[in-house]
């Protein structure tokens, strides 16, 4: 049985420590970047603001690009991937609403 050791991994410039087999190390923390990555790419894209919101947004755009990877893995997988589009953009929607109600207020 291996034992797990705790990596800690940053995300957004905050630390997070994750018990992990230490032959998982490598995925773990390229995996970590790649989130990283994401959230960076939409923190600094300027129209989402809020940790909570970047980490949604970048969860759904990482779904939504596996899901086109996996092309037709699936029965349903062409009714999934339409229902995170319609995810994506309910949230795209839901930003930008929310981006003109705080310049107006």
């Amino acid at each position: 049985m291996t034992q797990s050791q705790t990596v800690t991994v940053q995300i957004l410039d905050k630390e997070y420590p994750i018990a992990c087999p230490p032959q998982q190390r490598a995925n773990l923390e390229s995996a970590a970047r790649y989130v990283d990555g994401k959230m960076r790419e939409i923190r600094n894209s300027g129209k989402v603001i809020g940790a909570d919101r970047i980490a949604v947004l970048a969860a759904l755009n990482i779904a939504h690009e596996l899901l086109q990877r996996q092309g037709v893995a699936s029965p349903d997988a062409g009714q999934t991937r339409e229902r995170v589009r319609d995810l994506l953009d309910k949230v795209d929607r839901a930003l930008l609403d929310d981006a003109t109600d705080q310049r107006q207020g």
